[in-house]
């Protein structure tokens, strides 16, 4: 076992413990970026003039009427800016645009004493503008061939011939929405400025670094002129990690023009119009099958709606490429990526990163393919699993191939999955108006970052000469729990109790150059460096215990606050008095740790190599009730059991699962993303038009447990991430819901169900499966109008040979 996964005896690492924050967050002490404002002097707020055309050039920009207006100070402009007018990594994000390339781009924006009178202010500039084509559908870009980036290509084998010598060959396509992050705090920024101008700001941020970077070179600063501090986010889910910095700059650009402190908080309409989302996908397929059902080849082309620019674009398409097998070996791979260009918000991270839209193509495909090749979806799924042995199309070998079938046997088991699909079966005979259906799904998801050099953390331990410990780490914490597992890391580490150990504030000026946090590497890359500066320390304080105890320094051991040698019943120190002696013989007692993954490669241009530690793995069953009237439905029981090798924090570890299985039930089932195809407006654009997740739809029956016996060797005390792999698990109910919605035609029928699969879009995949040849149709059904609600796409696959 290596020393990075080794848990030594009495860990506090493995104890389930509350989240650090959780009385802070429910009697609501806990700070924010925003409630810092009250605690600031002399404020001033920001508001954004936004003009509401889904694309123009903007011809001329009048802001003196806004000068005139009560408690205003100042409108930004580019003629500010006193170095780069851009706030991306690619240089294709004007922070003041002369070309409006969504409904709502700001193009200036006004401080103001008050709020209001920075509203006020932005309502009298004037901005003239000239109309422009635009492209909004994602559909529309294919056509008009509007992409952006590179357009890599994930290859194994001869796809073409493989297809030709397959038994059964199925064509396709699906297109799937995106999701907005609906985070509890939108974006915000507060900045101010010190006596040398040196810029200090407070972001709600997941990547306090690249803030730091982005707000240095438009202001014309080195980035040590620039210091950002996460205190907490009210939510991030990949939506913080690269949309704060231009708003950051903004801010940042007031204090030092103005020399007061500027805050720039986006109200919840601004955050809808104004940020990115999920991308949504189209996909086209043919899949090829042998006679026993195994898969022999996919191709495919996966297009990304990335909005007016790239963002993170190219990374979110490489890992859906990444992600197209999801937990089955496919012998021959083809598939094309794509990222349109469309007069839309800039659309960037969101939980998953791309995984998810790649893994939903092939769980499409098997529920779409399963009753034309009479087989049970989850026997089918089954039969396609990776084994020992095998790799997946970039070329990584999936390592714990006989974990994921332990782990599904376990959740067959569980749910009692063949007495309980017998039962519905049996329902189903009997009731006519109201069908259930029964479904199981696997994840398998890599963790690291796709780009190799973000696959570093650091951190910086203090040890004071009470005994008390202050670590700061470069991961931000938006409620995941990531500084609850950096205590008990820290805590397992020293060998003290965990009431010894605080944490500070996650700044760029303790820690430099961290990476987001993002991909699900939070605790891995933080733990290790929290790990790697605490072994430091104790390697010196061993030194001077060692002279106390009269034993070996190798021999020493911190247990509980106590310190001693091999011999259980041998002489002990307090952890306080070796560590005030330490002190007294000027021992340094801090360190600044540092952690990099090992044994990552990848070749982006090739898209080979091993980009990933680790697959985090899971399986899902979810039982759903659909009411044929209506389409709506209940999830009335769901059983899943998650790898997360040896759990750092059980309590938290399972709060992430549920969360993010519910966040993937929204975006599968419930959250239907809409822009007006004429205006570019995003329509859906507050909590009553944007449904979300509510205590309604949680499963009425959830069932969750973490897979035992599951260490992971090589990471951090054996465990593993959990961030975003419990999202995909929630394939289980959109597949429950198509087997719903089918079980109301004849048997062996194939249900096309759109994405998300709202009530609306279940009802018309009832109707189809009504009304299919065979089916009883019920008295007064009608097929669907053509303009009722989303396009019904027709039954699109080819079938070649015998199915």
């Amino acid at each position: 076992m290596s020393a990075l996964s080794e848990r030594p005896a009495g860990a506090v690492v493995g104890t389930a413990v509350p989240h650090e924050s959780a009385a802070l967050h429910v009697t609501g002490q806990a700070l924010y970026t925003d409630d810092l404002v009250g605690r600031t002097k002399g404020v001033l707020h920001a508001w954004p003039v936004q003009v509401l055309e889904v694309h123009a050039r903007v011809t001329d920009l009048r802001t003196e009427a806004a000068l005139a207006v009560p408690g205003v100070v100042r409108v930004l402009t580019a003629a500010d800016v006193p170095g780069v007018n851009d706030a991306g990594v690619k240089h294709d994000e004007p922070l003041f645009p002369t070309e409006v390339m969504f409904h709502g781009h700001a193009v200036c924006w006004v401080l103001g004493e008050t709020l209001e009178a920075a509203r006020l202010g932005a309502v009298a500039v004037e901005v003239d503008t000239e109309p422009l084509p635009a492209v909004i559908t994602l559909r529309d870009a294919i056509e008009a061939e509007s992409f952006q980036g590179g357009k890599p290509t994930l290859l194994r084998g001869d796809v073409e011939e493989a297809l030709a010598g397959s038994a059964h060959v199925v064509s396709g396509e699906i297109e799937f929405a995106g999701q907005e992050h609906f985070y509890l705090e939108t974006h915000c920024a507060l900045a101010q400025v010190d006596e040398a101008g040196q810029v200090f700001i407070q972001s709600s941020t997941q990547h306090p670094s690249e803030t730091q970077e982005i707000v240095a070179h438009v202001l014309g600063l080195s980035s040590s002129e620039v210091t950002v501090q996460c205190l907490r986010m009210g939510g991030g889910f990949g939506g913080k990690e690269m949309q704060p910095h231009g708003l950051a700059a903004i801010a940042a650009l007031g204090a030092r023009l103005t020399g007061r402190p500027v805050r720039l908080r986006l109200n919840r309409a601004q955050d809808i119009s104004m940020t990115g989302k999920r991308h949504g996908f189209h996909a086209q397929w043919r899949v090829g099958f042998d006679d026993d059902g195994r898969l022999t080849a996919l191709d495919a082309t996966l297009t990304s709606d990335g909005g007016w620019s790239l963002d993170l674009s190219e990374p979110v398409l490489a890992r859906a490429l990444c992600h197209v097998d999801n937990a089955y070996w496919i012998p021959a791979v083809r598939v094309n990526g794509r990222v349109a260009r469309t007069n839309k918000t800039s659309q960037t991270a969101f939980r998953g990163f791309g995984g998810p839209q790649g893994m939903l193509v092939i769980e499409d495909v098997l529920g779409r393919c399963a009753p034309a090749l009479g087989l049970t979806p989850h026997e089918l799924r089954r039969r396609n699993f990776y084994v020992d042995g095998q790799e997946t199309p970039y070329g990584q070998p999936v390592r714990q191939a006989n974990r994921l079938a332990r782990t599904w046997a376990q959740v067959l088991d569980t749910s009692s999955f063949d007495a309980r699909t017998a039962e519905i079966d049996a329902f189903n005979a009997q009731s006519l108006h109201v069908k259930r259906a029964l479904a199981i799904t696997p994840v398998k998801f890599g963790i690291s970052f796709n780009f190799t050099a973000f696959n570093q953390g650091g951190a910086l331990v203090h040890v004071y000469k009470d005994g008390s410990v202050l670590i700061t780490h470069g991961g931000t914490e938006m409620g995941q729990g990531l500084h609850t597992k950096m205590l008990q890391v820290a805590a397992t580490a020293l060998g003290v109790p965990l009431a010894k150990v605080r944490l500070a504030p996650t700044r760029t000026d303790k820690v430099p150059n961290t990476s987001a946090t993002a991909a699900s590497s939070g605790a891995d890359l933080n733990g290790g460096a929290v790990k790697n500066a605490c072994e430091q320390i104790l390697a010196r304080l061993a030194q001077v215990a060692a002279e106390q105890l009269h034993v070996p320094a190798a021999d020493v051991r911190f247990v509980d606050g106590q310190v001693r040698g091999l011999a259980p019943d041998g002489p002990s120190v307090p952890w306080d008095d070796v560590v005030r002696l330490a002190y007294f013989s000027r021992v340094q007692l801090w360190a600044a740790g540092f952690y990099r993954t090992e044994g990552l490669h990848w070749d982006s241009a090739a898209m080979r190599g091993e980009p990933f530690k680790y697959f985090a793995l899971g399986v899902a069953a979810a039982e759903v009730e659909v009411d044929g009237f209506t389409g709506a439905y209940r999830v009335r029981r769901v059983d899943v059991v998650h790898d997360v090798g040896d759990s750092l924090s059980p309590l938290v570890d399972l709060g992430q699962v549920e969360g993010g299985f519910v966040q993937g039930l929204g975006w599968l089932t419930l959250e239907d993303l809409r822009w007006d195809p004429t205006s570019g407006k995003v329509l859906t654009s507050s909590a009553s038009t944007y449904k979300l997740p509510s205590f309604s739809e949680m499963p009425e029956d959830f069932r969750v447990s973490l897979l035992e016996a599951a260490h992971e060797e090589g990471a951090v005390y054996g465990s593993k991430a959990v961030g975003e792999p419990p999202l995909m698990l929630a394939f289980s109910v959109r597949e429950a819901l198509r087997q719903a919605a089918a079980a109301f035609g004849p048997a062996g029928h194939t249900v096309d169900l759109a994405s998300p699969a709202t009530p609306e879009a279940v009802y018309w995949a009832v109707e189809a499966a009504r009304s299919a040849e065979g089916a009883h149709v019920v008295p007064g059904s009608v097929p669907p109008p053509a303009s009722a609600g989303p396009p019904i796409r027709p039954e699109s696959e080819r079938v070649l040979g015998q199915i």
